[in-house]
């Protein structure tokens, strides 16, 4: 079946009319990049790999019952980026280089979705051994990246990672990270209700955003409100793309932070293309027409996700990775209210 979705990508685009179905969909993503030790690679990266990517595999290869690109991605993240001395994992490894990893700092939305993949292994497929890893990380995930809102310190913000900067007076927030239903499911499993509570302060925080210019990659959140992240620069793209596909997926998708979004993707003017990044003050600064990214917005919107055709295959890991994300929140949505 490999060789005949390479032959397929190997198609030219102008043949590649075909609608896929969702098995189709996940043999094409895997043929594309997951490599057979389970590595999965970022093709705009120069191949690098990274946490974020190892948990979104492992959740694909769960969602469509391949126990074999599931085991394989595990083992591969477990002997190469399980090197810290919890249970999180370094978050980038870099191919072609003495010492792959250059820096052991976790990002923890790629820890929390290896989380989450294995304990829905575990609890939906029957895989039931990555029950315990499961656990271990989502308590490590409660105990070492949630810091107390300076706003209002009885509530607990996801930090981005374990490190990450945190003080009483200033906390670095990636709003991108906040999967409600990650983080629920996981404190229910683990018994650890700072993981619930840092979802129902995740929501508040993103609708709370949604009356900024812009739903931000990177924030500060301080004792005074929200200010410019020291480390990064203030704007909209790639990162925050995700926040209405998570809280789409966790029902949420009358959050006021996926009305934001909306309107960010529809400003582009642009049939058929969507703004993927905006500055600080909502202009726009690139917009696509990535089937990946115009799925998001179908989604948040509550419409019907349109159908992958084989010419997706020329999105590069990004959008392709999020355009099934985004078809698996769909399916696994239940229902939506519109925002």
């Amino acid at each position: 079946m490999l060789a005949g979705v390479a032959a397929m990508a190997a198609t030219p685009l102008s043949a590649q009319a075909a609608t896929l179905d969702g098995g189709q969909c996940w043999r094409f993503w895997r043929a594309r990049f997951v490599q057979p030790d389970g590595r999965v690679v970022d093709d705009l990266q120069n191949a690098t790999s990274h946490s974020e990517g190892q948990g979104y595999g492992l959740l694909l290869a769960q969602a469509y019952g391949d126990e074999r690109t599931f085991r394989h991605i595990e083992e591969w993240t477990d002997h190469n980026l399980a090197i810290r001395q919890d249970s999180l994992m370094a978050w980038q490894w870099v191919p072609r280089r003495r010492d792959n990893i250059e820096d052991w700092h976790n990002a923890t939305d790629g820890d929390l979705f290896r989380a989450w993949a294995l304990l829905r292994a575990a609890r939906d497929s029957g895989w039931w051994h990555y029950r315990d890893k499961a656990i271990a990380i989502a308590r490590d995930i409660a105990d070492l990246c949630l810091a107390p809102d300076p706003r209002a310190p009885e509530e607990l913000l996801l930090k981005p990672g374990a490190e990450s900067r945190a003080t009483p007076e200033r906390v670095l927030f990636n709003p991108s990270y906040i999967m409600p239903r990650a983080l629920r499911e996981l404190g229910i499993a683990a018994e650890d209700e700072r993981l619930i509570r840092a979802a129902d302060h995740g929501e508040t925080v993103l609708a709370e955003l949604s009356r900024e210019p812009v739903i931000p990659d990177w924030i500060d959140v301080t004792a005074e409100g929200f200010a410019p992240p020291q480390e990064h620069a203030l704007r909209s793209s790639y990162d925050a793309l995700r926040v209405p596909l998570y809280l789409a997926w966790s029902r949420r998708s009358r959050n006021p932070a996926v009305t934001k979004m909306l309107a960010q993707f529809d400003s582009s003017g642009a049939p058929g293309k969507v703004v993927v990044s905006a500055d600080a003050t909502g202009r726009v600064r690139d917009v696509s027409d990535y089937a990946g990214y115009r799925a998001i917005a179908s989604l948040a919107r509550c419409d019907t996700i349109p159908a992958v055709q084989a010419r997706d295959s020329a999105q590069s890991y990004y959008p392709a990775t999020l355009q099934l994300l985004a078809g698996l929140a769909k399916r696994e949505q239940g229902y939506c209210e519109r925002p």
